[in-house]
């Protein structure tokens, strides 16, 4: 189990021109916007859970993007896992 990030869409503010998590994650097409919802949306399988989106959007006080874990099967749990050790995310 490790942890993805999850954005809320409620928090998001996209549609007003932010794109600070999109432009900082590390991962190609890991944070990409929804056109439809104009609120950003992590592909939960290629995030890796460096947590940089959530310092980039907490350092602009938005606070809508948290860390949950993910299951053996993929599916996001509604807790906290551990933080990946060095490497984990990416075996």
């Amino acid at each position: 189990m490790y942890n993805v990030a999850v954005v809320t869409d409620d928090k998001c503010i996209a549609k007003k021109g932010c794109r600070l998590c999109i432009m900082y994650c590390p991962e190609p097409d890991c944070v990409m916007l929804n056109s439809e919802k104009m609120v950003a949306e992590v592909i939960i399988h290629r995030c890796k859970g460096c947590e940089l989106c959530v310092v980039v959007c907490d350092a602009a006080k938005h606070n809508a993007i948290e860390m949950l874990a993910v299951g053996g099967d993929g599916k996001i749990l509604d807790t906290v896992g551990e933080a990946a050790e060095l490497g984990q995310a990416y075996q």
